[in-house]
């Protein structure tokens, strides 16, 4: 297997956002010169101890704090009611008083303490026996941690506002059963409101016409939270007050809505990361202490009990946070820290040796967004568990001991294994996955969203052993294999596309869900002091299937004459050279860059090329001949600009095969290559032009290009030109 950090070899297709537009599992590393690997599942050896499916399932053991009572070992096909129904056998032939009740499955012998492991690449931490990396062995609690109620002033007597019990604990019946059926029928009631400058589009499932939804409850700060005792000082410590955003977000994102925001940003990235993070351990510590009081309530009462607490899932984990990088994954770390205080934190100095580079890798003239997303370890494989016990948190605790995974989607994948294998395939661990996060969401979409989609697609399973659990204390709706209607996703990502528009529309939550974007007026006004004339061209698809044909006659019959025309002139100021052509999708790539190469319409049309896979070699050749004249066009892909942002020299014309993603980009590309001309004494103020190139399909992008307020008339008017200066 290559050297992480190194391309494991160049393809004819990198395939990314469900295959159509070549963003594959492609990562950045930086040490010294820039190079990339393509991180697509099947480029990884499963042979791989670090990421091993394998290792993520054989070595998890379940030892969960405050939650059911022993149960006898299972087969390993054992289906969930076959094990509830030999555990009721079991408790009627029984006379024994119950005791303090604990999950726990039989743990291997104490192994002698094992020395530091050597320190691997990109500071991971490396295990001569092929351990599992990302876990350790854990010794067996005391039994009374599970049973000692914690200093904490909660009333026990349920809090009916509180969106945890209304949502998970005691939700409305008549409520719950209208919106299920809205659920499973798709109807929904979707309304769109505007606060605080931000648009919302709030959709309730099984609402009928002449209901009415609720105004959200104004959220001013912390204090209007239903949080823990525990976690009150610290969040009004941290945050006193919110702001306008926060007092969009928080009560959607409390109240248990799923959560498409796209308006991620560095600037307001810390404080969404505080919001998330303070929602998910609310989460956790509610569940766990609802757990450990009913376990000593039992253990009070004996057999003279006369409840039955429904306070579970199948397994432990309840949160589960992707992310696109280890430092992210670092940043999320720091915040749960400064969110809860811990007063121990174990196997802190490991997480930090196998997560934290402290390098200085990028000058400041690289864009924020670009630092906030590279600076650091940028590795994207990693997973790791983490476990809340009284006043301590656990890091590389075993997937089914952990109250919070952590994890890249590559990583997670692999923990999952694949379908074709079925004896090693796990997913149970995400059986009673409560609140996913889905943070920087844009960036993934620049990995491998495939494997995205893989997770969505295996989370809250009906797991397939019984993993030691006392179904007594499973929760109904659990049982009833409702757990994907109470299941909680929150998006962040800094735009809509849409495949981050159809996983918020797939959701099942009965809450609801929820979408805030803000108004855009548009990157076009946003060049600075470049004035260029920029032309939207408009083509017809007959569907979206039909677009990438549609789109690739249509330049090859509009756009490529005129580039042939130009390169007959003799004019320095007019002819071909200095053509950028700007093309989103590395299957579009492919196509123009076989058309350039073999068509004989485009002989006279020298050209160069810079995709993803090129290595810095390759990519600084074309630039140079670029700006020299060698090459009079230069194919440039979107993904190339995320994982480097170059800044080319030379340009003159830009071509947009397609519009970008990120709005950023376009400002970039168009503000910031044909501003350097004019600095450089290139190009002419004001001689510079842009030719776009879109259909109906790519009112997203054209929206925040162009802006809300002109792109239903760019997408409906019968003309297909429009020009702005």
């Amino acid at each position: 297997m290559p050297p992480r950090g190194k391309f494991q070899g160049r393809r004819g297709s990198a395939r990314g956002r469900g295959g159509k537009s070549g963003r594959g599992g492609m990562k950045r590393s930086f040490g010294g010169a820039e190079k990339f690997h393509n991180t697509r599942l099947e480029d990884v050896e499963e042979s791989d101890s670090e990421l091993s499916g394998e290792a993520a399932s054989s070595h998890l053991d379940i030892d969960t704090e405050g939650s059911t009572s022993d149960v006898e070992e299972t087969p390993a096909m054992t289906q969930p009611y076959i094990a509830l129904m030999q555990s009721l056998e079991k408790d009627a032939s029984s006379s024994v008083a119950p005791t303090a009740k604990r999950r726990k499955l039989d743990h291997p012998p104490p192994k002698q303490e094992v020395p530091p492991a050597a320190e691997g690449e990109n500071g991971e931490v490396s295990d001569d026996e092929g351990h599992d990396v990302d876990h350790v062995e854990e010794p067996e609690e005391d039994p009374s941690n599970d049973v000692e109620l914690e200093n904490d002033d909660d009333d026990d007597t349920p809090d009916a506002e509180d969106p945890f019990e209304t949502h998970f604990v005691n939700p409305d019946s008549n409520e719950y059963n209208i919106r299920l059926k809205g659920v499973t029928s798709n109807v929904h009631q979707t309304k769109q409101v505007e606060k605080n400058g931000w648009r919302i589009f709030r959709s309730t499932p099984g609402q009928t016409p002449d209901q009415t939804t609720q105004p959200p409850a104004i959220f001013s700060g912390p204090s209007s939270l239903k949080l823990k005792h525990r976690l009150i000082e610290t969040s009004n410590k941290l945050c006193p007050s919110f702001d306008k955003l926060e007092q969009v977000l928080y009560p959607i994102t409390f109240g248990y809505q799923d959560l498409l925001f796209c308006g991620r940003s560095a600037t307001n990235s810390e404080n969404l990361r505080r919001m998330t993070c303070l929602h998910a351990i609310n989460h956790v510590f509610k569940t766990r202490d609802r757990v450990i009081k009913n376990n000593a309530k039992l253990a009070k009462e004996g057999e003279s009990a006369d409840f039955e607490p429904r306070d579970q899932g199948f397994t432990r984990p309840k949160v589960l946070m992707i992310l696109p990088t280890r430092e992210a994954a670092v940043k999320v770390v720091n915040a749960i820290c400064a969110v809860c205080e811990p007063d121990q934190q174990e196997n802190r100095k490991r997480f930090d040796e196998s997560y934290i580079d402290r390098e200085v890798k990028f000058s400041a003239d690289k864009p924020a967004d670009f630092r906030d997303l590279f600076e650091g370890n940028d590795d994207d494989m990693f997973r790791i568990g983490i476990k809340f016990t009284r006043k301590t948190i656990k890091y590389f605790a075993q997937f089914y001991n952990s109250d919070v995974l952590l994890a890249s989607p590559l990583g997670l994948r692999m923990a999952i294994g694949s379908e074709e294998d079925k004896k090693n395939m796990d997913c149970d661990f995400l059986s009673s996955i409560e609140v996913v996060i889905v943070d920087h969401a844009d960036a993934l979409l620049n990995q491998n969203w495939e494997h995205v989609e893989y997770i969505f697609e295996h989370l809250n399973r009906q797991p397939r052993d019984a993993h030691g659990c006392d179904f007594s204390r499973v929760r109904e709706w659990y049982l009833d294999n409702q757990a994907e209607n109470f299941r909680q996703t929150i998006v962040l990502s800094a735009f809509n596309t849409p495949e981050l528009s159809e996983l918020h529309r797939c959701s099942k939550n009965w809450a609801g869900r929820v979408r805030v974007q803000p108004e855009y007026n548009g990157m076009i006004q946003e060049l600075g002091l470049v004035k260029a004339k920029q032309t939207f061209s408009r083509f017809e698809a007959p569907s979206i299937a039909d677009d990438p044909d549609a789109r690739f006659t249509y330049f090859t019959s509009a756009i490529v004459p005129s580039l042939i025309k130009l390169a007959g002139r003799k004019s320095s100021g007019a002819d071909a050279g200095g053509t950028l052509i700007f093309i989103p999708s590395y299957l579009d790539f492919v196509r123009v860059r076989n058309y350039f190469s073999t068509a004989d319409a485009v002989e006279s049309l020298s050209f160069g090329a810079i995709s993803e896979y090129a290595d810095v070699r390759e990519a600084s050749r074309a630039r140079s001949h670029f700006l020299s004249g060698r090459h009079k066009v230069l194919l440039y892909t979107e993904r190339s600009h995320h994982f480097r942002r170059y800044v080319i020299s030379g340009v003159r014309r830009v071509i947009m095969y397609g519009l970008p993603d990120n709005p950023i980009f376009y400002r970039e590309i168009v503000g910031g290559f044909l501003g350097k001309s004019e600095q450089d004494m290139l190009l002419e103020p004001g001689r510079g032009s842009v030719r776009v190139v879109f259909s109906k399909y790519d009112v997203l992008k054209l929206e925040r290009v162009v802006g809300s307020k002109r792109v239903g008339k760019m997408i409906r008017e019968r003309g297909d030109t429009f020009d702005f200066i």
